[in-house]
C-alpha cells in the first residue's frame, strides 16, 4: 500500500478521436449518398438531439453521437465566423 499523502496518477490511452469537422464531413457524405438534405438533417439532429435524423449508412449515426451537440455548434460557428465575418 502506498503513502496516503501522495497523489496516485492514473493514465489512460486516448483513442484516436475524430475532430468535429471530420465527423460532420463523414455524416454529410453519408446523408448525401442516401439522398437526404444533409443540412436539414443535421439541423434536425442538433435542435432535437434525436439521432434518427442521421442515417446509419456508413455508421454516420454512431459517429455523430460521439461528439456533443454543443461541440458541433461551436465548430459551425467557428467556421462561419472565420470564413464570413473576418
Amino acid at each position: 500500500m502506498g503513502d496516503i499523502h501522495n497523489t496516485q496518477f492514473f493514465n489512460t490511452v486516448q483513442e484516436n478521436k475524430l475532430e468535429v469537422s471530420q465527423v460532420l464531413e463523414q455524416v454529410y457524405i453519408a446523408l448525401s449518398e442516401k439522398g437526404y438534405n444533409p443540412i436539414n438533417q443535421i439541423v434536425g439532429y442538433i435542435m432535437s438531439g434525436d439521432p434518427t435524423y442521421i442515417t446509419s449508412h456508413k455508421n454516420a449515426r454512431s459517429l455523430i453521437m460521439k461528439v456533443e451537440r454543443d461541440e458541433i455548434l461551436e465548430e459551425l460557428m467557428r467556421v462561419y465566423i472565420d470564413t464570413r465575418l473576418k
